[in-house]
C-alpha cells in the first residue's frame, strides 16, 4: 500500500517543486539533512533532528550529512553517507519500498557529498547552513520565495502522508492507553512516561515532542516540562499529551483523566462532547480562526454551565474573561512538523493573514481545504498566575471563586485530536486510531 500511495506522493511534490523552482528562477534543489552539533565543551552531540524538506521526500529515520539532489525530469539523486568506522556502527544502506526511485550514492566522508553536485550556480541550498559549504558555490541558502512556496503547498497532504499520520496516530493512541493504564496503577509522572515510550516503541528522540505527563496541579502549566519520580499522596488528575511518529510524520494527542468519578470527570465529559463538536468543523472552505472563536464561545458557555462564572457566554468572551481558563490557540497545522509551517500564508507568495484581535496565541488562520491535517485542542485551566491577575481585575467580580478552588487541585483539561479536512466530513485521525487500538 505505501509503496503506491507513495510513488503518487512523489509525483505531486515533482510538480509542487517544479512549479516554485521556476518561480524562483532556479534549476535545482539541493536538500540537506542535517547534521551533528557538538555541545559546549564537551565530545557529545546535540539531538538530531531531520530538516522536514528532507523528510518530505525520504522516509529516513537518521540521515545524518545525507543529501538530495532534485532536479526537473531527473531521476532523484540521495547522497547517503556511510563511514567507516569502528567506534559507532555505520547506517545500513537504505532499503525499502521508496528506494527504487533513488539513484543513491554512497559517501564516506561528509565533505565528498560535493563532487555529486553539477552546476550549482543555479541551485538552491535547503537545510541548516554549515560555515563549510560556504565555498561550494550554492546559488542561494534558503531563498524566502522559494521556502514560501515549498511551505504553502506542504499543508495540503497527499494520501500517503495522510496514511503515515493515521499509522501515527495509532502508535499514539497505543502510548496514551498504556500511560492510563500506569495512571490507575498509581504511577509516577516518570512511570507513566515509560509506560507510554514502551508502548510507542519510540525513544526520547524519536518522539515528534517532549511529552506532558502531568497529574494534579501539574496540569495547569500548558507547557509543562517535568516527570516527578514520586507519585503524588493524593492523585486527582493525570492531562497527557504526547505524540508519535511513523516515517517522519507526527501524531499530536492529549487526553486528561479523573482519578474518581466525580464532578471533573464530569467536566472532563463535557470537555469531549464540545471538543467533538468543534472537530466537525473541519470542513472545506472553513476559516481556521472561526474555529477558534467558537471554541472560546462554547466554553465560555460551559463555564458558566458549570458556575465557573456568571457571564454568560457571548459576554464571557467578548469581555476576554474566558481566556483566563483558555489562554491558548484552539490548534494548529499538522505533518512533518508538529506545528507544521505556513500557518498563515494565505498564498504562494508569502503573504499571511493576521490573528483575530485579542488572540495573540493563534497558530493558524488559514481558510481550511481539502488535505489540510489540523489540531482541535480546546482546554480549561485554574491557572494560578492568570487567576491572581484576574482577582484584581473587572473580570474577579464574575469568577465564582470556591467553585474554581474546589478544581484548582486537578489543574486543568485539554482534549485533542489530530483531524484531515476532506471533501465531506472530516476525518478524525485521533479518535479512529483510539478505537482501533480497544
Amino acid at each position: 500500500m505505501l509503496d503506491t500511495l507513495y510513488t503518487a506522493h512523489l509525483a505531486v511534490q515533482r510538480q509542487r517543486t517544479d512549479e516554485a523552482l521556476a518561480a524562483a528562477g532556479l534549476d535545482s534543489l539541493a536538500i540537506y539533512a542535517g547534521g551533528t552539533r557538538m555541545q559546549f565543551l564537551d565530545d557529545q552531540p546535540y539531538p538530531f533532528k531531520v530538516n522536514p524538506h528532507f523528510r518530505l521526500w525520504v522516509p529516513l529515520a537518521d540521515p545524518l550529512h545525507c543529501w538530495i539532489i532534485y532536479q526537473p525530469n531527473t531521476k532523484l539523486k540521495l547522497v547517503f553517507w556511510q563511514p567507516v568506522d569502528y567506534w559507532h556502527k555505520p547506517p545500513a544502506l537504505p532499503a525499502g519500498y521508496w528506494t527504487d526511485h533513488f539513484d543513491i550514492q554512497v559517501v564516506r566522508d561528509p565533505s565528498d557529498a560535493k563532487s555529486h553536485f553539477e552546476n550549482l550556480s543555479r541551485c538552491a541550498f535547503i537545510g541548516e547552513w554549515q560555515s563549510e559549504f560556504a565555498d561550494w558555490g550554492f546559488a542561494h541558502a534558503n531563498p524566502k520565495g522559494l521556502l514560501d512556496r515549498l511551505h504553502f503547498s506542504r499543508a495540503i497532504k497527499t494520501e500517503y502522508e495522510v496514511e503515515c499520520m493515521r499509522r501515527a496516530s495509532k502508535l499514539g493512541a497505543s502510548g496514551h492507553r498504556a500511560g492510563e493504564a500506569a495512571f490507575r496503577a498509581g504511577g509516577s509522572e516518570y512511570e507513566i512516561h515509560l509506560a507510554y515510550l514502551q508502548a510507542t516503541g519510540h525513544t526520547e528522540n524519536e518522539l515528534p515532542y517532549p511529552s506532558i505527563v502531568a497529574l494534579n496541579e501539574n496540569s495547569s502549566v500548558l507547557h509543562y516540562q517535568h516527570q516527578e519520580r514520586t507519585a503524588p499522596a493524593q492523585r486527582f488528575s493525570l492531562l497527557v499529551d504526547a505524540g508519535a511518529q511513523f516515517a517522519g510524520y507526527a501524531s499530536d494527542i492529549t487526553r486528561t483523566y479523573s482519578w474518581a468519578d466525580d464532578e471533573f470527570d464530569s467536566l472532563v465529559e463535557e470537555m469531549h462532547k464540545l471538543q467533538l463538536a468543534l472537530c466537525a468543523q473541519v470542513r472545506n472552505g472553513v476559516e481556521y480562526s472561526s474555529i477558534h472563536l467558537d471554541a472560546h464561545l462554547r466554553i465560555a458557555n460551559l463555564l458558566h454551565a458549570a458556575d465557573f462564572i456568571s457571564l454568560a457566554g457571548e459576554d464571557a468572551v467578548a469581555s476576554g474573561l474566558s481566556g483566563i481558563f483558555f489562554p491558548h490557540g484552539i490548534g494548529h497545522l499538522l505533518g512533518l512538523q508538529v506545528h507544521d509551517v505556513a500557518g498563515f500564508m494565505i498564498s504562494p507568495d508569502g503573504s499571511t493573514k493576521a490573528r483575530p484581535e485579542g488572540h495573540p496565541y493563534l497558530r493558524l488562520t488559514r481558510t481550511l481545504s481539502p488535505g489540510f491535517a489540523v489540531t482541535i485542542e480546546p482546554g480549561i485551566y485554574f491557572i494560578d498566575m492568570l487567576l491572581e491577575s484576574a482577582r484584581t481585575s473587572p473580570h474577579g467580580k464574575h469568577i465564582n471563586w470556591s467553585t474554581v478552588e474546589r478544581f484548582k487541585p486537578c489543574g486543568g483539561i485539554r482534549i485533542e485530536d489530530d483531524v484531515v479536512c476532506t471533501e465531506g466530513a472530516p476525518e478524525n485521525l485521533t479518535r479512529d486510531a483510539f478505537a482501533a487500538c480497544l
